[in-house]
């Protein structure tokens, strides 16, 4: 069971409170005008990893963890993307995940609704160029919204 990973970056605070390792996933269909990422829009992109090899990976660097990419949401392996959550949330982790879709949206799609589950904070909705604000905190336009999930 893998997951297509673009980069690991261990310690990191621009994706969420305090010191986080951040996965970027590749894949994403949104395809925004103006986003900062367009090398993760490839789904075939960067490393297979194995998802407890990445787990693994990620527990050790002691750090929160925020889902980014690409959209996480939009993973053509969401049972990987689960047992991945699912660790995670096991070894006590905080986890935040980055997607264009918004919570209206992801909450419909039934395959979504347990992967929801296991996400603390879900910051939702499109990249939109004409809405960018560089002085929000942890989102790119101010469309997007950082909601508790839990």
């Amino acid at each position: 069971m893998t997951l297509n990973v673009l980069q690991i970056v261990p310690g990191t605070s621009v994706d969420g409170p305090g010191l986080r390792t951040s996965i970027y996933l590749a894949g994403c269909t949104h395809r925004c005008p103006g986003c900062h990422n367009p090398a993760s829009w490839d789904f075939n992109a960067g490393t297979p990893y194995d998802v407890d090899r990445l787990a693994d990976i990620v527990i050790a660097h002691d750090f929160n963890v925020t889902l980014t990419g690409g959209d996480p949401l939009l993973t053509p392996n969401p049972e990987a993307l689960l047992r991945l959550l699912r660790r995670l949330k096991d070894a006590g982790l905080n986890i935040w995940a980055y997607t264009g879709y918004t919570l209206e949206v992801a909450e419909k799609i039934p395959h979504l609704q347990p992967i929801l589950a296991l996400i603390d904070t879900l910051v939702d909705g499109p990249f939109i160029a004409e809405l960018r604000d560089p002085e929000l905190p942890f989102i790119g336009s101010s469309n997007q919204r950082i909601i508790n999930l839990r």
